[in-house]
């Protein structure tokens, strides 16, 4: 590196993998808690589970008097991730489903009733930086109408990709 006015000068740089949260969350006035997911990431779903429980802890271990998820500005990430998020919420019903191209391609990802579903009241916010999966977790929470979904109109890229290997 040459800094102005300075002598050229070497640094030795060290890659490193970088591992960052994707939930935050915190217990507001109340009972009511309030999560924000960034970005789909791959243990996003169970830190949604940890974030949860941390807030039931942080509210006497009470149940929440009601919940926010906070996608804004959250880009999407992990089609698996979303649907384990979307999961922790719903009882049963469609998540997503994926139509190919091909035949035999299609596929539904339906919740599966488990012990600890969280069923206090939610609000999902969104806004135009909302894209992919975070949409999916939106849709599949206000189709099931188990939130409300307040904001601005998202991204509009509720899609899925696959990457293809090629010889």
């Amino acid at each position: 590196l040459i800094r102005e006015g300075g002598q050229p000068f070497d640094v030795e740089l060290k890659r490193a993998i970088i591992k960052t949260k994707s939930v935050k969350s915190q217990l507001l006035e109340g009972d009511y808690g309030y999560i924000r997911i960034s970005q789909f990431q791959i243990n996003t779903g169970e830190e949604v589970g940890k974030a949860l429980a941390s807030l039931k802890k942080d509210n006497g271990g009470k149940k929440l008097g009601g919940l926010v998820l906070d996608l804004r500005n959250n880009p999407g990430g992990l089609l698996d991730q979303a649907v384990s998020v979307s999961d922790t919420f719903l009882d049963k019903g469609v998540i997503v489903s994926i139509k190919g191209r091909r035949d035999n391609t299609d596929r539904v990802y339906e919740a599966k009733k488990q012990s600890d579903d969280i069923h206090a009241p939610m609000v999902v916010l969104i806004n135009a930086g909302s894209a992919s999966a975070s949409e999916i977790v939106a849709g599949a929470l206000r189709d099931q109408k188990r939130a409300l979904t307040v904001g601005e109109r998202s991204f509009g890229k509720g899609s899925v990709q696959n990457i293809i290997p090629l010889s």
